[in-house]
């Protein structure tokens, strides 16, 4: 009665053993294949179809580079004019617009007193000149005195030492010698006097007449006023504001670099930009600067740019590009690009026996035709179309594009 299970159970398991240990055989089997003999000792080869890709054959290329930079135009110079003295204006002023050259007067101030104090300071000079001989003489009576009461000493003390001269007479020489000596002193300290007030009165006499010529305000340099000169009547002290003149030829465009694109750029580099009125003008770097601006962590650059028609003003707006050191690169269309697991941008090339590697890219530039990309070999086959469906490693099935850029007829 119990011979009926046993034997269901025994064939159940034989099916289970084939359908989980034999599966290929199985299969091949079902299929009509042969299985081949494990006496052999041969396993059949690996009939695993490859992947289809289509791959270009790029080469690098010297590309410029650039840096594009926000910045606005800025006067090469711009300088306060002010006064160094006190006084009333008493020039018409010139009005604001005007372009004045170097050493054009911009305000004239009344001399006043001054002039009388140069003839007092000169008077001074003169008077103290004619002392000079004076005491110049006096200096040589002077030294005739001491010479004569020195002789006069050495013989009181010679007759004294023979007994023929009392003591009385030597003090008394020696008192006159030192007299003559003090007369001799006072007389050059009156030289030393009369000097120092010659070079007194010539000091105020130099300041008198720099403090004339500082009546006359002008114009440091070649330049537009940006302001009203100061209005007839108008008593300036010294820091007052006569006016205030800008040069804009050449003018500057002033724009600020980032940290990781300060260092490709350099001095006389050349520069173009566009303006916010549409003009587009080109120069070159005179200025990078070596310290950064401690809020937005950005260098200044300074390119000079001729303005001869004064058409560019001080403060617009520019967009400017400096050139930078060429790179190597290839262009690609931007479908080749892809992402790996880390999420880093690239490219997947093919390599010898049709093996799949990613490749790292820089991306420089994007254009209308494709994008520049920088880290690739010099020659390097990469795939465009099924990059996303191998990994590396991977062998495929390559099939070439004869351009980058030719479209792939599906």
């Amino acid at each position: 009665m119990r011979l009926f299970p046993i034997l269901t159970a025994i064939l159940v398991s034989a099916f289970l053993y084939t359908l989980v240990i034999e599966r290929e055989s199985l299969m091949a089997f079902a299929q009509g294949g042969a299985v081949s003999s494990d006496v052999a000792g041969e396993e059949a080869p690996d009939e695993t179809p490859r992947v289809g890709v289509v791959a270009v054959k790029s080469t690098a290329s010297d590309i410029a580079n650039a840096i594009i930079l926000r910045g606005q135009t800025e006067a090469a110079r711009q300088v306060d004019v002010r006064a160094e003295t006190s006084g009333l204006v008493i020039s018409d002023p010139l009005r604001k617009g005007a372009f004045v050259e170097a050493g054009t007067i911009l305000c004239q101030l009344d001399v006043g007193t001054r002039n009388a104090s140069l003839a007092e300071a000169r008077a001074a000079l003169a008077g103290a000149q004619a002392r000079l001989p004076e005491t110049q003489a006096r200096v040589v009576e002077a030294r005739a005195r001491v010479t004569e009461a020195q002789i006069n000493l050495n013989a009181a003390r010679k007759l004294g030492q023979d007994g023929f001269a009392s003591d009385t007479r030597v003090a008394s020489s020696e008192a006159a010698a030192e007299s003559a000596e003090a007369g001799l002193q006072a007389a050059i300290s009156g030289v030393a006097s009369a000097a120092s007030s010659i070079e007194s009165a010539e000091a105020a006499i130099a300041a008198v007449e720099q403090d004339i010529e500082r009546l006359q305000i002008s114009a440091p340099f070649d330049g537009l006023l940006e302001t009203d000169a100061a209005e007839l009547g108008s008593l300036l002290q010294p820091g007052s504001a006569c006016a205030t003149i800008i040069q804009l030829d050449p003018i500057k465009l002033v724009g600020f670099a980032p940290e990781t694109e300060v260092n490709k750029l350099e001095v006389g580099a050349v520069a173009g930009a566009l303006l916010a009125s549409g003009d587009e003008v080109t120069g070159r770097v005179t200025f990078l600067s070596r310290s950064a601006d401690p809020t937005t962590r950005t260098f200044r650059v300074e390119v000079q740019v001729p303005n001869s028609d004064l058409s560019i003003r001080d403060g617009q707006t520019a967009e400017i590009l400096v050139q930078a050191a060429g790179t190597a690169a290839h262009m690609l269309p931007q479908s080749a690009l892809t992402l790996n697991d880390q999420g880093a941008l690239g490219v997947r090339i093919v390599e010898q026996d049709n093996i799949v590697t990613f490749n790292p890219v820089t991306l420089l530039r994007d254009t209308a035709d494709g994008v520049w990309l920088a880290g690739l070999p010099d020659q390097a086959e990469v795939i465009v179309v099924g990059q996303e469906f191998v990994t590396d490693g991977v062998a495929v099935d390559v099939t070439y594009r004869e351009t980058a850029m030719n479209e792939v007829s599906e």
